[in-house]
């Protein structure tokens, strides 16, 4: 039987004979020798598999190991479900587990006992983990319909999951894994056994207990530990603003669509927001910061944010001017190019540096300057349009991907900046052991935008996504810690309406492309939420007017 066989993300697939019944495992292991990385799972005809997936007839196959999203997610779930287990080894049945979020390269959850748990018991569980490791344990899938998935639920004492699975959302198979006796719920596939889970850390971190992991870009050892304070109060934060909203679980965000009382949910989250602007705008005025420096990831809502705040700024009796870096570009020619040799635009070196800061200390020295504006059609810089001097009491806000990083704005003093990162930090779960990603949130967001203002469809969103990744693991990631202050720019409530506008453009993704099965990865995950219909409550301020349209910032 002919298998078309690709081991690289994105590399070239070659031809290869196999058996009628081959496992992928079979072809993994037979091949381990000549692949840099452990493969976790594959890709079948453009649909995720577990290893164990028998071939029977020709097809492609692509082999995945943690550089890619799909097996990324599958190692964190199948850790997730050791360290579950684990727990329960060392500190009984009655402890309550939460895998709650993101946080210094790995999960930061916490392990409900009467006392905190000390650092031998986070020691003991990571002993135990190891132990099963050596073990080689199966992860052991079982496909059952809703009706017997709400009595094994029930049977295992898992209210939150029981309320989900309950509501009417056409969910007719739910998957359950087995490790050793412990049994649990994960809407994401598993790795074969605990041998392919071998890099991982535990680390006892204030209340709780951080699960540590590879990044993509080093799928064989542990980040290098950085300690993000800011983000970990960030999500603090957005927890204590859910329990306020009283949505802790997606089930709640469920209930109160269905009662209605969504409407009053979005207006108190977009309080909320508007709250937080107003607190850091008191803050730039109070320290009289002059240069206010805004970042983040694709898809934060940095725009919107930086007029809010600028009316908010106005508020406190300044008068801000506003501007984006995308003007000191470089001359087109001059612009560096990535290790393909296609210009790379969002390399700093892409940014006039010295322009930068000349314009910038003349303007809080109350010169007036000729800034410049770039021609993204000439690829050149334009002078003598605006020629701009601000008063002593003027700040200036900058929007742009590099803000945080120091080498921008290295010749400035530093006790005139105010930096500020800005992300969607979702803090809703599924459930107590099944997260939401951020990027799967930020991901909608540009899906969404990509398909309504710049004619993108959801396939090309998908397919641009790791560059835009990569792009951020290098430019913003690194340079969060720097941030003065951090603006979590998540709505509760936005999954449900983003759901409206993407379901349909995931939906046309066809089965024979590339990424119908991240497509596909989007839609079951999606399949939990209710939808919100009508999203004409949400003011024309909102950040996630920035995405599905009608705001008063962004065309």
């Amino acid at each position: 039987m002919r298998v078309k066989l690709r081991t690289e993300p994105r590399g070239d697939y070659e031809n290869i004979d196999v058996m009628t019944g081959t496992s992928v495992k079979e072809i993994a292991d037979d091949l381990a020798d000549r692949l840099p990385y452990t493969v976790i799972a594959a890709k079948v005809d453009n649909h995720i598999e577990d290893l164990n997936f028998v071939l029977e007839e020709p097809c492609k196959v692509e082999l995945l190991d943690m550089r890619t999203q799909a097996a990324n997610l599958i190692y964190q779930y199948s850790l997730s479900l050791m360290y579950l287990k684990a727990v329960k080894d060392v500190l009984g049945d009655d402890v309550r587990v939460e895998i709650q979020n993101s946080l210094n390269k790995g999960l930061y959850t916490e392990i409900k006992t009467k006392e905190p748990v000390t650092e031998e018991q986070v020691q003991a569980v990571e002993n135990r983990m190891r132990e099963m490791v050596d073990a080689d344990l199966p992860f052991i899938k079982t496909v059952v319909d809703r009706e017997e998935a709400i009595r094994i639920i029930k049977e295992d004492g898992r209210e939150e999951k029981l309320r989900l699975l309950s509501e009417n959302l056409g969910i007719e198979k739910v998957k359950f894994y087995t490790l050793d006796g412990y049994r649990n719920f994960f809407y994401g596939f598993m790795a074969p056994s605990t041998g392919y889970i071998k890099y991982f850390q535990l680390m006892k971190y204030r209340r709780g207990v951080l699960l540590r992991f590879p990044h993509p870009s080093a799928p064989d050892r542990i980040p290098e530990y950085v300690d993000e304070v800011k983000l970990y109060q960030a999500f603090g934060e957005q927890t204590r603003w859910d329990a306020l909203l009283g949505v802790n679980y997606v089930a709640d965000l469920n209930d109160k669509i269905e009662s209605g009382e969504y409407k009053e949910l979005i207006q108190l989250s977009e309080a909320l927001h508007e709250k937080k602007i107003a607190e850091i705008a008191d803050m730039i005025k109070t320290q009289k910061k002059r240069l206010v420096l805004i970042a983040g990831p694709s898809s934060s809502g940095k725009t919107t944010f930086a007029r809010r705040l600028c009316i908010q700024l106005r508020v406190n009796a300044l008068r801000p001017l506003y501007m984006g870096t995308d003007d000191y570009f470089v001359e087109r020619e001059d612009t560096p190019v990535d290790e393909k040799g296609e210009k790379d635009f969002e390399n700093l070196d892409a940014l006039d540096i010295d322009l930068f800061n000349r314009n910038m200390n003349d303007l809080l020295a109350g010169k007036k300057v000729d800034l410049p504006e770039f021609d993204f059609m000439t690829g050149h810089k334009v002078f003598g349009k605006r020629i701009t001097s601000i008063d002593p009491s003027q700040p200036i806000v900058i929007e742009g991907i590099h803000g945080l990083n120091g080498k921008l704005t290295e010749f400035i003093p530093d006790e005139e900046k105010f930096k500020i990162y800005i992300s969607p930090l979702t803090q809703l779960n599924i459930d107590m052991h099944n997260r939401i990603p951020t990027t799967d949130e930020r991901m909608l967001r540009r899906m969404v935008r990509d398909y309504l203002y710049r004619g993108h469809s959801a396939q090309s969103t998908i397919n641009q996504w790791p560059k835009v990744r990569a792009g951020e693991d290098r430019n913003i990631f690194p340079y969060s810690g720097e941030a003065d202050v951090l603006f979590n720019s998540y709505h509760v409530y936005e999954i449900s309406v983003l759901k409206k506008y993407a379901e349909p453009l995931l939906r046309k993704i066809a089965p024979d492309e590339e990424e119908y099965a991240e497509a596909v990865r989007m839609l079951k995950f999606l399949r939990f939420f209710r939808t919100i219909e009508d999203d004409s409550i949400i003011v024309n301020n909102s950040i996630i007017r920035e995405f599905i349209g009608g705001s008063i910032f962004v065309d």
